[in-house]
C-alpha cells in the first residue's frame, strides 16, 4: 500500500488541476439534474475518466466502482471506488469546498484511500496497518471525551426524505448537548476531518460507497470508530455512516441508535 501512495497521488493530482482550471466555467447549460438535487456536469465525468486512466494503469487487476459510470462498476478483489468531485453543487456554486475521494477495496474491505480537497490543493491519505496523514504529517482523531465539548459534523437529507423523521430528532439531541453542528456539504472532507481532530463525529444516511470508502481507511487509521446506525459494519454499502472518536464512540452511537432503530 505504501508503494501504491506516490502514484496514486499524482494521478489524483491530475484530476484535481483538471477541475480547479474549470472553476467557474460551467454553464448553466452544462449542469444536468441526475435525480432530486444530484446535479452532474462534464467536469464530474472528465476528472473521473481521468483517474480511472490512471488508476487502471497502476493496478490493471483491478475493478471499480464510480459515481459517474465512466467504468464498468463490477466486484472483484481489488476494487478502486471512486468520487470524482464531491461536493458538486458546491463546486458549482462557487463555493470552495468539494473533493476527489479514490479508495481502494481489498476482499470487501477499505484498505487504502486518497482525498484530495481541490481548492485547497490538500492530500489526506492513509492504508491500513500505516497510519493517516495530511501532507505528509501524521494525523489522529480528537481526544475530546465529552458531548458537551463535541463539535459534530453531518450532511442533511437532500434527497431521501424517508429516516428523515429519525434524522431531525438525532440533529435535535445532538443540538442540545453539543459544541455545535456543521454541514459543509462533502461527506469525503468531513471524514478526513474527523481523522485530523477538527470534528469529533460525523454522521449521515443516504450515502453512497463512493463518498466513504476513502474516508473510512482515514478515520480508522487515524484511531477513530466507524459503524453503521446499529454499531455494524455495513457502512460500506448500508447508506448510512457514523464516524467518531474512541473516547465518544459508545455515547454517541447510543444517542444516534434508538432514533434509527424505531424508523426502519
Amino acid at each position: 500500500m505504501n508503494a501504491l501512495l506516490q502514484p496514486t497521488l499524482a494521478v489524483v493530482e491530475r484530476a484535481a488541476a483538471f477541475i480547479r482550471g474549470e472553476h467557474g466555467r460551467v454553464t448553466a447549460g452544462q449542469i444536468e439534474e441526475k435525480f432530486l438535487n444530484g446535479l452532474v456536469s462534464y467536469v464530474d465525468r472528465t476528472a473521473e475518466e481521468i483517474l480511472v486512466a490512471g488508476l487502471r494503469e497502476l493496478l490493471p487487476e483491478a475493478t471499480f466502482l464510480t459515481e459517474e459510470e465512466t467504468a464498468p462498476n463490477a466486484e472483484s478483489n481489488l476494487q478502486w471506488i471512486i468520487d470524482p468531485l464531491d461536493g458538486t453543487t458546491n463546486f458549482l456554486f462557487g463555493l470552495p469546498h468539494y473533493a476527489i475521494s479514490v479508495g481502494l477495496k481489498a476482499d470487501h474491505i477499505p484498505v487504502f484511500g486518497v482525498i484530495c480537497h481541490v481548492p485547497r490543493n490538500e492530500y489526506y491519505y492513509a492504508w491500513q496497518g500505516g497510519g493517516a496523514w495530511r501532507d505528509g504529517q501524521q494525523i489522529r482523531v480528537s481526544e475530546r471525551a465529552h458531548l458537551s465539548n463535541a463539535l459534530i459534523a453531518t450532511g442533511l437529507p437532500y434527497y431521501d426524505f424517508g429516516r428523515a423523521g429519525a434524522y431531525y430528532a438525532a440533529l435535535q439531541e445532538f443540538s442540545r448537548h453539543t459544541r455545535g453542528i456543521r454541514r459543509f456539504g462533502a461527506a469525503a472532507l468531513d471524514l478526513a476531518y474527523v481523522a485530523c481532530g477538527h470534528y469529533d463525529a460525523f454522521f449521515e444516511y443516504g450515502l453512497a460507497p463512493w463518498d466513504v470508502a476513502a474516508g473510512v481507511v482515514l478515520v480508522q487509521e487515524a484511531g477513530g470508530k466507524v459503524c453503521d446506525f446499529s454499531g455494524g459494519d455495513h457502512y460500506l454499502h448500508g447508506r448510512e455512516l457514523l464516524a467518531v472518536n474512541e473516547r465518544l464512540y459508545e455515547e454517541i452511537l447510543g444517542l444516534v441508535r434508538p432514533h434509527f432503530t424505531e424508523s426502519r
